[in-house]
Parts: C-alpha cells; sequence; structure tokens
C-alpha cells in the first residue's frame, strides 16, 4: 500500500479510537451525574420517591444511549461487486476442445462424442475460459495446478473489486471465500489474508462442498455475522478451481461436468454501515436457506466418488431435473409467503383447495413472481436446467435472458454466475431505482438458496465496465432450441 493509503487507515483507526473514548466518556458521565444527583437528594433530605424518579431517568438514558451507539444495523447493503474476466490465453472454442479430447489416451470415441454432444446442447458458446492446466494434453490436476489458479482467478478479481469500491485490505473486518471443489491447507481464505497483509483480527472463513449454491450461502452468512457487528465491511470471493476437478476417466455421468463447467470468480463488498444506504447499489431485502439432503434420492443425484477405474469424479444421475424441481419448489413456497402480494397467495390456496376438495383433475396455480419482482439470477447450470426454471415460474425469454447469456458467454461458473447475471442487467441498464432482484443459487446436497434485493440508487453506465464491457452490444444472441 502506498503513503496514502496509510494514512487514511490510520486516520480511519484513529476516528474509530476517538468514538470509542467518546462513549466511554458518555458512560462515565451519566454514572457521575447520577451519584451526584443521588447525593444531593440525600443531603437535601428530599423525598425518596424523586430519588425513585431519577433512578429510573438514568437508567432509560442509559438504555437509550446503549441502543442508539451500540445497536448494529440490522440493513445489510451491496456496495459494489466484480466479476473475473479470465486471460484470453485460458479461451477455448469447442472445436479446440474436442480435438484435445481425441488426443487423451483413456478417451475412446464413444466417449468423445458424448462430450461433442453435451457441448453442443449445453448453451456455451465459442468464448468460455478453461485455467491453462487443462490445455494441456494430458491435463495436469495438481495441487500447484490448483493453487496458481487461485491466484490467476482470486487475486484479479478481489483487486478490482478494492478498486472500483475505494476501500483498502485494512479496511474489511469479514472475509469469506467459497469454493467446493478444492480445499487446501493454509485455507483459500488464509492466502487471501496473507497475499493483502489483511488485519490480526479480520474474521475469515473458507467455505468448501456447498456446490453452485455457495455465492448465495456466503452472502446469508456474512448477513447473520454482521447483526453482530455494527460498522463493519464483508467481501466474499466466490469461484470454482476446476484444475482438481478435473474427471480423467470415461464414465459418461462423470464426463459432464468436464464439459460443463468453466473458469470465473466473483467479488463481493456487503456492509452494515448505515452511511452505506447513500452510496451503495443493492438493500438486502430476505434470505433463505432449504435443502433436501435428508433424502437419498437428492442427497446422491450429484454425488462425487470413484469410478471403477478408481478415478474421482461427480456422478450426475438421471433424476437430477426432478430433484432440482422438488428442491426449488420447497424454496419458492416458503419465499412466495414472503415476497408475494396477498391476492396470489389467495389464488395459490384457491386451487390448492379446489384440487384437492372439488376437481383433482385441476391445475394449480402458480403464483405469478414477476408482481414482485422484477428482475431474476437464475441458476447458469445447463440450457434445460434454466429453461425448466423458468417454465416452474412462468418466466418470459427477457426474464431469462441473463441466464441463458452468461451460460453462452462464460459458461456454468458454479456459484460466481449469479453475479454474472446481475452484471448483465446493469450493463444492459435494466436495474432501475426501486426494482427487486432475485438471485437463486442451487447446489449439491440438495440445497436452495434465495437471495431477494432491493435496488436502492440509479445504476448508469456500467456497459462501459465491468466483464461485459467488449461484448454487451453484441447480446442478446439467438441460441438453438435443442434443450435435451
Amino acid at each position: 500500500m502506498d503513503e496514502t493509503s496509510n494514512l487514511a487507515i490510520a486516520d480511519k483507526l484513529l476516528l474509530a479510537r476517538f468514538s470509542s473514548f467518546f462513549t466511554q466518556f458518555i458512560d462515565l458521565s451519566i454514572l457521575l451525574a447520577f451519584f451526584s444527583l443521588q447525593a444531593f437528594f440525600i443531603l437535601a433530605k428530599i423525598d425518596p420517591t424523586n430519588h425513585f424518579l431519577s433512578a429510573s431517568s438514568f437508567l432509560l438514558l442509559a438504555i437509550a444511549k446503549r441502543y442508539i451507539f451500540s445497536r448494529p444495523s440490522s440493513a445489510l447493503y451491496l456496495v459494489d461487486f466484480s466479476c473475473l474476466k479470465p486471460p484470453n490465453f485460458c479461451r477455448v472454442p469447442f472445436s479446440t476442445y474436442i480435438e484435445h479430447a481425441h488426443m487423451l489416451d483413456f478417451l475412446d470415441k464413444e466417449s468423445v462424442d458424448f462430450m461433442a454432444k453435451v457441448l453442443a446442447h449445453s448453451g456455451q458458446g465459442e468464448q468460455t475460459y478453461l485455467p491453462p492446466c487443462i490445455h494441456i494434453i494430458p491435463p495436469k490436476s495438481s495441487h500447484r495446478e490448483a493453487i496458481n489458479e487461485v491466484h490467476i482467478a482470486l487475486f484479479p478479481v478481489f483487486e478490482d473489486l478494492l478498486s472500483k469500491t475505494k476501500i483498502s485490505p485494512a479496511e474489511i473486518d469479514v472475509l469469506i471465500v467459497n469454493c467446493s471443489g478444492f480445499c487446501p491447507a493454509p485455507s483459500l481464505s488464509s492466502i487471501i489474508v496473507n497475499k493483502y497483509s489483511m488485519r490480526d483480527d479480520v474474521k475469515s472463513f473458507t467455505i468448501s462442498g456447498m456446490g453452485c449454491s455457495a455465492s448465495a450461502l456466503a452472502i446469508d452468512m456474512a448477513h447473520n455475522i454482521l447483526k453482530t457487528h455494527r460498522n463493519s465491511n464483508a467481501v466474499i470471493l466466490s469461484t470454482e478451481i476446476l484444475s482438481t476437478g478435473w474427471y480423467p476417466g470415461k464414465q459418461q455421468t462423470m464426463l459432464v461436468l468436464n464439459c460443463i463447467f468453466r473458469m470465473g470468480a466473483a467479488a463481493i463488498l456487503v456492509t452494515n454501515k448505515r452511511e452505506a444506504k447513500k452510496t451503495a447499489k443493492y438493500k438486502l431485502l430476505h434470505t433463505l436457506r432449504t435443502q433436501r439432503a435428508f433424502d437419498d434420492k437428492g442427497y446422491y443425484s450429484a454425488f462425487r466418488e470413484e469410478d471403477s477405474d478408481g478415478f474421482t469424479g461427480v456422478t450426475l444421475r438421471r433424476d437430477l431435473l426432478q430433484v432440482a424441481g422438488e428442491t426449488l419448489r420447497s424454496n419458492i413456497t416458503i419465499l412466495g409467503k414472503k415476497i408475494l402480494p396477498y391476492t396470489e397467495m389467495i389464488l395459490y390456496a384457491i386451487s390448492i383447495t379446489k384440487k384437492k376438495y372439488l376437481d383433482k383433475s385441476s391445475e394449480i396455480y402458480v403464483p405469478n413472481f414477476k408482481r414482485a419482482v422484477q428482475h431474476f439470477c437464475l441458476p447458469a447450470s445447463g440450457k434445460p436446467v434454466i429453461r425448466e426454471i423458468g417454465k416452474g415460474l412462468k418466466l418470459g425469454e427477457r426474464d431469462m435472458e441473463p441466464a441463458l447469456m452468461t451460460l453462452h458467454r462464460f459458461g456454468n461458473q458454479s456459484s460466481s454466475s449469479l453475479w454474472y447475471e446481475l452484471g448483465y442487467m446493469e450493463a444492459k441498464d435494466r436495474v432501475k431505482k426501486g426494482d427487486k432482484v432475485w438471485q437463486l443459487g442451487m447446489g449439491s446436497g440438495p440445497k436452495c438458496n434465495s437471495l431477494v434485493w432491493e435496488c436502492v440508487r440509479p445504476i448508469c453506465e456500467e456497459a462501459q465496465k465491468g466483464v461485459w464491457a467488449d461484448c454487451i452490444d453484441s447480446y442478446p444472441v439467438v441460441l438453438g432450441r435443442v434443450d435435451k
């Protein structure tokens, strides 16, 4: 950090110490005034009732002071976020991917044809990215390569966030890093703390094994942590490290993830500082976490295990879409009660009553979530998944567009995809002050996490900056309708 940054940090620390001293001074002043008044009452032999009244008054004053000065703000504001645009040398067109697959000895023609079919039907475009070690023939899945990918993914996006928000690493009170498949020691959060010489009292956490829902889960986690820490900043770094996730076998149910997961990362700054409501982009309205790990069918629908040759990969079973639908249904049923207008809930209740008691062949009414939310960030797991969720929520093409275009341009980036989708909406100047945004994360477990934000200020000129800056004018593109 330069001298100016150090001086700014020193000024803020001095201000924090002065604030603490001022609070203690008020405490001492209240106590001194109370005992002085009590001594005066005793010496003047005043009616004991006045003792009680004065004591009650000072007690209320102390409670009010504690409420005003010490109560953490329950509001959580999203100040800004950044998304990684990987280096151009990591780009992997379909032709390159399939050519490399043909050169791998362990893959037969049937396996390569299967991978080509998955790519063609995935909804991805020709501009997605894979880490450098996957471009090597054969791919190198070593710990060293995974750490190198961490540096490539997290350092630039974190630095971009610091630059955009004009804060220093020393001003971060909480750090949460989520990555499902790679959990080194020291942890990913420790790597960041070490690289940027963060404070010794920073509260750092690493979330692993939570799948594509982890970014939304991390926001909920930060929200809960900041409820007990006033005037604090939290940064969430969200990524998926692919270097150690590459499956070197030929079992088709495990080869799918080799085809659909792509490189990406996001950095998000949230805070509970009251002054942030003037500069932040969004305010968090609702969070909701649900899961179905208690159900064996759901638990094993996406499962990391070894194949018959001893190679480790993630098996995606055929009932995955059905499990996703059941997981989503339980989440939106609870969320709907929080955000839907009463008219929608009444229509839903009437349809259930009708189907149960009057006409069992009747359809259950699907609430119109667009009456409560204007923008949707859906799981970018694949084109069929996006369209299935969109169909279930009665969304139009424009509502699904951010997810479909993110999938086309950047691929499935696991938990960080939600932020590329929000970046797409901002780059298109679609998010207006007062609009509600629903971020829906779904991951293995299975689990479903929802975040509902409200835009609290006009968002302008995002098309000229950020990860979409060089391509937003060419979107949306027309995608093929081959979804199965």
